[in-house]
């Protein structure tokens, strides 16, 4: 926190951010800046509906501290899509390459049936199934914006287009719930 604190005392920052901290690491984390003066203000989790570890208290850390939440890997490395709904790996899918961090057996027959569930929500909406799971991030506590990761123009047009979609209802939310498993 010392270092972060001189990248704004110094004039290379104007506030700070951290990534990948559990809940009372953040919580002590925002104590010692604020003790310090240094504006803490985002932090960047991963987190989406298949990955829900900020809801194990990071989240209210994080509303509790007033920092904002800028979630990454919000599709899940691309399951969160319709790109593996089939159950193959297409050609130069993220699964089909080397070195990532979806491995072809990431993308088990649990995982395609909540994909295949997620799909029907998405589509009595009248969105895709990355919409919807930007949508439903956008309405998480403490979630101010999301790290899409685009490496097309047209998944940015998809993310603003999710970002200005219909809030998800009580009623989609329970089947977003139920169609993950929790």
């Amino acid at each position: 926190m010392g270092a972060l604190d001189h990248a704004v005392r110094s004039g290379k920052a104007l506030y700070v951010g951290l990534s990948n901290y559990n809940a009372a690491q953040t919580a002590r984390a925002a104590a010692i800046l604020r003790q310090l003066g240094t504006p803490c203000v985002i932090h960047q989790p991963r987190y989406n509906l298949f990955d829900r570890g900020p809801e194990n208290g990071l989240l209210d850390a994080l509303v509790d501290e007033g920092i904002g939440c800028i979630p990454f890997s919000p599709l899940a490395q691309g399951m969160l899509t319709d790109r593996y709904l089939d159950g193959k790996i297409p050609a130069g899918s993220r699964a089909s390459k080397a070195g990532t961090f979806l491995k072809p057996e990431m993308i088990t027959d649990t995982v395609l049936q909540r994909v295949r569930a997620l799909q029907v929500i998405a589509q009595e909406r009248g969105q895709p199934l990355a919409g919807l799971a930007v949508r439903w991030l956008l309405q998480r506590p403490a979630v101010c914006s999301v790290l899409i990761g685009a490496s097309r123009p047209s998944q940015i047009d998809d993310a603003i287009n999710a970002a200005q979609a219909a809030a998800l209802s009580g009623e989609e939310l329970a089947a977003i719930e139920k169609a993950c498993g929790l």
